[in-house]
């Protein structure tokens, strides 16, 4: 392989190496129930938080209060892949890497 093309694939390797760093520090949310619960996650698909409204506890339809978490976990997850695309995307060109998205 020519020097030139080893140099720019391990620039190439450094700057996904520092977005990847980087998404563990962003972060997204999202909410389901008009903000009766809200989820919060790292751009590495790590939930950090789960905030439920005091209102919308009630032992009488806990069927509703699992399908509101379900409904934001799932959404933040996806914001938070989206955001790891869009970010490791910019880099690659759109160019698709096995184990980076």
């Amino acid at each position: 392989m020519n020097r030139d093309l080893m140099r720019q694939a391990q620039m190439l390797q450094q700057k996904l190496a520092k977005i990847q760093e980087e998404l563990g520090n962003e972060t997204v949310e999202a909410s389901a129930g008009g903000g009766a619960v809200t989820v919060v996650a790292t751009g590495h698909q790590k939930i950090q938080s789960v905030t439920i409204s005091p209102e919308v506890v009630d032992p009488e339809d806990v069927d509703m209060l699992q399908d509101l978490i379900l409904a934001a976990t799932n959404e933040v997850l996806d914001k938070s892949r989206d955001l790891a695309a869009s970010r490791l995307g910019a880099v690659t060109g759109g160019f698709k890497i096995p184990g980076l998205m």
